[in-house]
């Protein structure tokens, strides 16, 4: 960090290798540029009395910048925090009290499988002095690697002024030769003094804990308990108990087995200390549905929210409290829906007041709620963040989300759906470049990563990047996305590849049928699993796509079982990638034989969640089967590229590559 550097910055450089060449210069695009700068606005928060937010700003390259701004002035906004992105990562800020902010910094050590996440929290006044190590200071006589510095749980108070409960992990500590050794160990909860540093213990530490819920008001009320095998993997299940109001005895109050893709059972995430019940979600008539249960003693259950055609998805809260308001859940585009009188009149008149920027949600609000921070957004605008003053009844623009594309007409998304191979009917976003007549393109198709996930309609970068270009993009929500229900999920799109790659492939047959991709300008791109499904794609259909474009993709499915062997986790990735035929018939890098059409690959050296030896291994199976593979390796940055320069030479050499590719 700028002026204060506690860890040792690596040094930012590219380098890239194999034989399909994309052209020199194709970084130096102005669209790639534009659409490669990451989003201007990585977080942003507001004070407990409203008058001022900070925000972490990205700036250049893979930095970014905290700025605190005064809302009820014009003064010019004050930078009190910078991160180089090079090892070290702002990820967000928040108000302790009215003077003083909260950070989390991220941070990743060392290279592929040894690269190590690290996360710190430190404290500093708004004016960016003062600043001090939040997280708990460890020994050099610890056992343990302490991963995690914490998280906030409750900011104990709606002016925000005092102290803060704060999970901390505890390690134990060598203890011979000495009696001060720290014995504690695992996931405890403390009080804690932003300014003073004083701490108390509020929960003892316990070996299997996980998670720690409160009411908002300072009082644990649930906590989940996951424990391990004697090989200290994490078993398959996560009990949840709970205190009764002023007891502090836990009583059993629900098991959720699974992974958080495919699990099942009462998941608690919230509770209303008023109506002493926890708010969670469970199955439904196969889709996950919001539930509350009673935090008295008779766990009466009672079915709040649920839909019969897509999965309730999230949990809509505000307030320092984090009260529950509301659900959200995704149809064809996001929707919310608010329990609280107030607030469901507040959005619809919001609606009519931006009526061209149909996603709104808040972000966050004062103590006393009279101000509310808000970002509102479609799929033609990146969005921006407002303030709404219910006293004064205005609607103030604060900042835009993506102030390079101002001048860049986007395009309209529509979402349509196609008919897989055997009929059934596939969701699908549909990209179509401005003007034209949206005939004989040449087209992508664009699989979500995940698979636990689905693509929504809104503002996607990269889609938009295409369609700006000249491509029709479809982003198809294959049988595989969550979303819709478990039916749909099926066993995964992993062990039930087959299906979920035979959707994406069939969605570009769809284009193909309707005259909007040109015959032979078909290509497929993908990030994460969506990566995976591009280079699969081609195992499954050596000749439907002209080009393959996969960013930090999975490769081998053995293999990304190996990466978490050392992992608590890895008894959950195991199970859910599985056992059987479909590990070698699924993986592209045991299939490289049969893929016919070039391939350009990209990683981050340091990704934790898709190691980069998979596109090493990726572009060394190609090779040797005599394929054209192009690979480009991004050092010091992790699956998500969060690098303006990184992005923007990912974009300028996949258009190249693709407009080589088709011969366009």
């Amino acid at each position: 960090m700028t002026g204060r550097t506690w860890w040792l910055a690596a040094a930012c450089a590219l380098a890239s290798s194999g034989a399909w060449s994309t052209g020199a210069g194709a970084a130096d695009d102005e669209l790639a540029r534009k659409f490669g700068a990451r989003e201007q606005i990585g977080q942003i928060s507001l004070s407990p009395d409203g008058r001022h937010y900070a925000a972490v700003i990205a700036t250049k390259g893979r930095a970014a910048r905290v700025v605190v701004g005064n809302l009820d002035d014009d003064k010019p906004v004050r930078p009190v925090l910078s991160s180089s992105g090079s090892p070290d990562r702002v990820d967000r800020c928040d108000w302790a009290t009215d003077t003083r902010l909260v950070c989390s910094v991220f941070v990743i050590n060392g290279k592929g499988r040894d690269a190590i996440p690290f996360t710190r929290m430190l404290t500093l006044n708004a004016d960016g002095s003062d600043m001090k190590l939040l997280t708990a200071h460890t020994s050099t006589n610890a056992l343990q690697i302490m991963q995690s510095g914490g998280q906030v749980i409750d900011w104990l108070g709606e002016s925000g002024a005092g102290a803060l409960l704060m999970t901390r992990q505890f390690v134990p500590e060598e203890q011979v030769g000495t009696y001060l050794a720290q014995s504690k160990q695992g996931l405890g909860v403390e009080r804690v003094d932003p300014v003073s540093l004083r701490r108390t213990l509020v929960e003892v530490p316990n070996p299997i804990a996980r998670e720690y819920i409160t009411d908002g008001h300072g009082t644990i009320r649930v906590a989940g308990f996951r424990a391990q095998d004697n090989s200290g993997y994490d078993r398959d299940r996560i009990d949840y108990r709970y205190r009764k109001p002023g007891a502090h005895a836990w009583e059993p109050l629900s098991r959720v087995t699974g992974d958080a893709q495919t699990s099942s059972g009462f998941d608690p995430y919230a509770v209303d200390r008023d109506l002493n019940v926890a708010y969670g979600f469970d199955v439904s008539n196969g889709r996950n549905a919001l539930f509350k249960v009673a935090l008295d003693g008779s766990l009466k259950r009672e079915l709040v929210y649920a839909r019969p055609d897509v999965d309730i998805d999230g949990l809509v809260r505000i307030g320092r409290q984090h009260r529950v308001v509301g659900v959200s859940f995704a149809t064809d585009k996001r929707q919310t829906d608010f329990f609280d009188p107030a607030l469901k009149r507040l959005s619809a008149s919001l609606s009519k007041a931006i009526p061209g920027l149909p996603l709104v949600s808040f972000i966050d609000a004062s103590g006393d709620e009279n101000r509310l921070l808000l970002f509102a957004g479609s799929d033609v605008d990146p969005g921006r963040y407002m303030v709404f003053d219910k006293k004064t009844r205005h609607l103030d623009a604060l900042l835009v989300a993506r102030p390079d594309l101002g001048d860049v007409k986007l395009s309209p998304v529509r979402a349509i759906s196609y008919p897989a191979g055997d009929g059934t009917s596939i969701p699908a976003y549909l990209t179509l470049p401005v003007g034209g007549t949206g005939k004989g393109l040449p087209a992508i198709v664009m699989p979500h990563g995940g698979p636990g996930a689905r693509d929504e309609w809104g503002f996607d970068w990269l889609a938009q990047f295409f369609a700006a270009k000249g491509y029709a993009v479809i982003q198809p929500n294959f049988r595989g996305s969550t979303g819709y229900g478990e039916a749909w999920f099926q066993k995964n799109g992993f062990q039930s590849w087959r299906t979920a790659i035979g959707d994406v492939n069939d969605a570009g047959r769809w284009l193909t049928k309707q005259g909007i991709a040109a015959p032979g300008k078909l290509a497929i791109v993908g990030w994460s699993y969506g990566g995976y499904a591009a280079l699969q794609s081609a195992v499954l259909d050596p000749d439907l796509f002209k080009a393959i474009i996969a960013v930090a993709p999975v490769t081998d499915l053995n293999t990304l079982r190996e990466e978490h062997r050392n992992v608590t986790d890895y008894n959950l990735v195991d199970a859910f990638i599985g056992k059987g035929a479909h590990v070698r018939e699924g993986s592209p890098a045991q299939n490289a034989a049969r893929i016919k059409a070039p391939v350009l690959l990209f990683h981050g050296d340091q990704d934790i969640n898709v190691g980069v030896g998979e596109s090493r291994l990726m572009a060394a199976r190609l090779r040797s089967a005599g394929g054209h593979v192009d690979y480009v390796e991004f050092k010091g940055l992790d699956h998500q590229l969060e690098d303006d320069d990184a992005r923007t030479q990912l974009l300028g050499r996949s258009d190249a590559f693709l407009r080589q590719a088709m011969g366009l």
